[in-house]
């Protein structure tokens, strides 16, 4: 089984509220995406605007392994905005359905006569043509197939069947791509919109119904609830069926990189990118997995390049901690050992602990000072000036989406907002800094790193 991946997240994910990439960051994330061995890059639709154009020139220019596609409407003119980008594809697209076309005051028989024109003009003008029939999953078979073998006829040797509005269960997804794979005989798309939240699922399958290229965005984002997240859907095919499609270690760096430049956090339960992902925290999970981690793990992390953690916290077991402290080079007796369990079990309102923290409670359950390794987490407080004319509390909330950002407050004072960061390594913390200083209206930083924290009741 071979499948190709072709990555939206210049088209469909700039098509989500609020985002508007740069020219740059779309080179930016193009380069990213070919390293990440990714098929084909649906860089944009040029007819939409200049900046567009431009930024689909300019990945062009970059000469990446990747195919490169322009998106179009089946209009001649929009073909021509396409073609003059230099793409290897134009992406042709017609809604298909009763209501679309009555929307475009178009009969069946004009719609087929606009897709065969469109996409010949373009096979024409010596370009591969991909032909979208839109919103297939809730058009009328006879006429998605009449339509279709037309645009083959015309020269498309791509097929694509959008779930536009997503509500295509995987069992339906799997029937209509079985059924046409046989009847059309041509490579197909599947393009998976979130609605109801069968993006992944209905995408996998797809492919275990026909299909041969699934559309993606990084993060999953896109129109409303976005599309089939290229992370999990990538991950689904090589745990389920073992098939390779793009660089999986290239996947959180991928991710941070679209939260960087869309401005929409992660959340830390986003299957393999989310902070969450690999950390126990329940005492039966965490013994479990230190024994053997398949026994709560669905694969292993390093396969996406990323680590387990074990949550220390009131749901701690023995198991647990001894295995935390082992790592940071700490090794007590058994009593020592539920000492500092115990004292874990009383402090129920901390979330979880951090290892300098850990770190104290094993040294006052042993008596002495002990010889560990370095803490890997380092917190941190930055202080931020804004110019006098910016609203602070918009660049609050875009230093909140920054991933490493804890707590934003504004303040009083010489400085208007205050940020509390945790991260791994110095160099993370220099990137933090430097998007928050990125941000437009931020004049000034000034950092300090956190020693220890004390409470109130301590």
């Amino acid at each position: 089984m071979k499948v190709k991946i072709l990555d939206t997240t210049l088209r469909e994910g700039e098509q989500t509220p609020g985002v508007s990439f740069s020219i740059d960051a779309k080179v930016e994330i193009a380069r990213k995406l070919d390293e990440a061995r990714v098929d084909m890059i649906e860089a944009g639709h040029p007819a939409v605007s200049q900046d567009v154009t431009e930024a689909i020139k300019r990945i062009v220019a970059e000469r990446l392994d990747a195919e490169i596609l322009a998106h179009s409407r089946a209009l001649i003119s929009d073909v021509d905005a396409a073609l003059a980008c230099g793409v290897d594809r134009v992406a042709i697209f017609l809604g298909i359905t009763e209501k679309k076309l009555q929307a475009m005051k178009m009969t069946e028989e004009k719609a087929i006569e606009a897709a065969v024109k469109s996409v010949q003009y373009a096979r024409d003008h010596g370009v591969k043509v991909r032909f979208t029939a839109e919103d297939a999953t809730r058009g009328n078979y006879d006429f998605i197939v009449r339509i279709c073998r037309a645009a083959i006829e015309a020269g498309a040797d791509r097929i694509s069947i959008p779930d536009t509005v997503g509500v295509t269960p995987p069992d339906r997804m799997r029937g209509l791509f079985s059924r046409l794979s046989k009847d059309l005989g041509a490579e197909l798309d599947a393009h998976c919109h979130n609605d109801l939240g069968f993006a992944v699922a209905s995408a996998v399958a797809a492919v275990e119904g026909g299909a041969t290229a699934v559309h993606t965005t990084v993060n999953g984002i896109g129109e409303r609830a976005g599309i089939t997240p290229l992370e999990p859907f990538a991950v689904a095919l090589k745990v389920l069926h073992n098939v390779d499609t793009v660089d999986l270690t290239k996947l959180p760096e991928l991710s941070l990189l679209l939260e960087k430049h869309s401005g929409i956090p992660v959340s830390p339960l986003q299957p393999i990118v989310g902070e969450n992902v690999f950390s126990h925290k329940g005492g039966v999970h965490a013994a479990a997995v230190i024994f053997d981690p398949q026994t709560y793990e669905a694969f292993p992390p390093s396969i996406v390049g990323r680590q387990r953690e074990i949550v220390i916290s009131k749901y701690t077991g023995k198991v647990a901690l001894e295995d935390r402290l082992k790592r940071l080079g700490v090794a007590l007796t058994e009593e020592e050992l539920m000492k500092v369990l115990q004292a874990i079990k009383e402090r129920p309102e901390v979330r979880s602990y951090r290892d300098v923290d850990l770190l104290e409670l094993a040294e006052k359950a042993a008596g002495k000072k002990l010889e560990v390794q370095v803490p890997k987490k380092i917190e941190a407080l930055v202080l931020v000036k804004c110019e006098s004319n910016v609203y602070t509390t918009a660049v609050a909330r875009r230093i909140l989406w920054i991933r490493g950002v804890q707590k934003v407050l504004e303040i009083s004072g010489d400085f208007d907002i205050e940020v509390m960061l945790n991260v791994e390594t110095v160099n993370q913390m220099n990137e933090v800094l430097e998007n928050i200083r990125k941000i437009k209206g931020v004049t000034g930083t000034n950092t300090r790193i956190i020693l220890k924290k004390f409470n109130s009741d301590s």
